[in-house]
């Protein structure tokens, strides 16, 4: 049973029985030790429910049941992958001998909706879930970073943004439009926050469940289940992607997304050029007037031909 000592909760001492392995404790004794070896909270939860899971359908004691269990699941083996690293976490604290079953995940095809579905949902959303979304829109925040902003994270002179990076990526600081920054003051002004506060409430599973349900009852009301396709990261893509047709910054998409390695920036390149042929608006400019207005809406400058300049902006 879990000890409290100075320094807060400690883990019990592992013991081989199968009594005390199988007790309303054993799987607490992990997350204990998880939760003092610095593992992030998304991860400790996915375990708890993971063991949990796996105990009401095998016997944690006899590691072949486990797998046999696993492997019998009709998921993706992503699913299955996690399931077993949550056991095999289980079976290093108690010492239990098994061979951890390999499984290949295969990639996911990442489709990248447009502007105008987007727009649509958001539209679609209430005060506060619109304005998470257009948050994720703009920014590329990862739905847990979205949702542990505190108001001393925001720069409302400079409209930036200071997250806390999630996964242990690098950090940085991003930019907001003059309406977000806007919408954002207004919410807090109403909400009285102090400095240390969190702008929103909730996590970024409450988050995620709140645009599945908006998301679907939207595709069901205007008969579009292609909407249903859409999902809360995919704003996330939505973000690099048009970042990286801005710029064509590889180095600098990288920084602002957050992440540790080139290479999972690069798909981003790839999803482009696969897309940059039919997802694409354009537009004419032959006086400043025009240019600016088409520059304010999003739209990029391409070339001039003739004395007319050129716009794109993405469907």
């Amino acid at each position: 049973m879990p000890s409290r000592t100075e320094g807060g909760l400690q883990p019990a001492t592992p013991a081989i029985s199968t009594a005390t392995r199988t007790n309303s404790h054993a799987c607490i004794n992990v997350l204990i030790r998880m939760k003092n070896n610095g593992k992030g909270d998304y991860w400790i939860k996915f375990v708890r429910k993971a063991l949990s899971h796996l105990k009401k359908n095998a016997d944690l004691n006899r590691p072949e049941q486990v797998k046999q269990f696993i492997a019998s699941k009709n998921v993706t083996n992503g699913y299955k992958k996690n399931l077993a690293l949550a056991y095999n976490l289980f079976c290093k604290y108690y010492k239990i001998d098994w061979e951890m079953p390999k499984y290949k995940v295969q990639s996911r095809t990442i489709r990248i909706p447009t502007t105008e579905k987007l727009n649509m949902l958001i539209a679609r959303a209430g005060k506060t879930l619109g304005l998470k979304l257009t948050i994720s829109k703009e920014t590329g925040l990862r739905p847990i970073e979205l949702c542990n902003l505190r108001v001393k994270d925001i720069d409302f002179d400079k409209r930036r943004i200071h997250p806390t990076t999630a996964k242990n990526g690098a950090s940085r600081i991003l930019r907001m439009s003059t309406k977000l920054s806007a919408r954002l003051q207004a919410l807090i002004e109403a909400k009285t926050l102090d400095l240390n506060a969190k702008i929103f409430n909730g996590n970024a599973e409450a988050y995620s469940k709140a645009f599945r349900q908006m998301r679907n009852l939207l595709a069901n009301k205007i008969e579009d289940q292609t909407l249903k396709t859409i999902r809360l990261y995919d704003l996330r893509h939505y973000f690099a992607t048009m970042l990286y047709a801005k710029t064509r910054d590889m180095l600098y998409v990288k920084q602002q997304m957050g992440h540790k390695k080139i290479e999972t920036t690069l798909i981003y390149t790839q999803l482009l050029h696969l897309e940059e042929d039919d997802n694409f608006t354009c537009k004419t400019a032959s006086n400043v007037k025009q240019a600016t207005e088409l520059i304010e809406n999003g739209f990029e400058y391409i070339q001039e031909i003739d004395g007319i300049r050129l716009y794109r902006k993405r469907k």
